[in-house]
């Protein structure tokens, strides 16, 4: 990262500030199969992305990271259905259906969009600022930029240039904070910008890059030592 101070910091919204509704998502699945354990959930979606970030560095992603997913959870459950696959991802790509946020999200979003401008970057179906609006969460955001509304998804730098020309924030002062590094960090450092990931499952608890489990700690890691802090500043 880079070492000049944050003024700035962007937010994922999948996985990061809101997450899947599984009684929705997984409403396919449920006459076939108990829904999966936090803990499964959580080890699948290591594995994969793993391996999503290792084909996004040979330059292939064929499939998308969802696809992949369900591919593997289905495979755990010992259900071999390529139909119920493709459902699953389906709904999962419906931004109405990442309905759920964990406790005290819009108090510490406040919090912290009283000392940084705050804004969204996701990948998403130009719908993103109502769902945002729909969790009681839009208002906290000066800026809110949508894949489907740019017409480029992250990794791409024009999503995150778009981001930041609407934040009128130099990128070496803006923090993006999200969940995947190939599309997240490795995106947000190739704009130019300081990355963090957004880490609930541990997919990259070991591999050294600056990262957080909760909203809970990165307010703590910010309250403990603003833009001085190293693990804020270099990497």
């Amino acid at each position: 990262m880079g070492r000049d101070g944050i003024q700035a910091i962007f937010f994922d919204v999948g996985n990061t500030l809101l997450f899947p509704d599984k009684q929705i998502i997984l409403e396919p699945l449920r006459a076939l199969a108990e829904e999966p354990s936090i803990e499964l959930w959580h080890a699948v979606e290591r594995r994969t992305k793993k391996e999503f970030d290792a084909e996004m560095a040979r330059g292939l992603a064929d499939h998308s990271f969802w696809f992949l997913f369900y591919t593997h959870l289905l495979q755990e459950l010992g259900i071999q259905d390529d139909q119920l696959r493709n459902k699953l991802v389906n709904a999962t790509r419906i931004s109405a259906n990442w309905g759920h946020a964990r406790p005290g999200t819009r108090a510490i979003l406040d919090r912290i969009g009283e000392r940084y401008r705050i804004g969204v970057i996701s990948n998403a179906d130009g719908k993103i600022e109502a769902l945002l609006a729909a969790n009681g969460i839009a208002d906290c955001f000066r800026t809110i930029t949508d894949s489907g509304l740019v017409g480029h998804e992250k990794p791409h730098p024009a999503i995150f240039e778009a981001a930041v020309l609407a934040m009128d924030v130099a990128p070496q002062h803006c923090l993006y904070v999200g969940d995947a590094y190939s599309v997240d960090y490795a995106g947000a450092t190739n704009a130019g910008m300081q990355a963090m990931l957004f880490d609930v499952a541990g997919a990259y608890k070991n591999d050294g890059f600056p990262r957080v489990e909760s909203l809970q700690e990165f307010e703590r890691q910010l309250d403990m030592a603003g833009t001085a802090d190293p693990s804020l500043r270099e990497g």
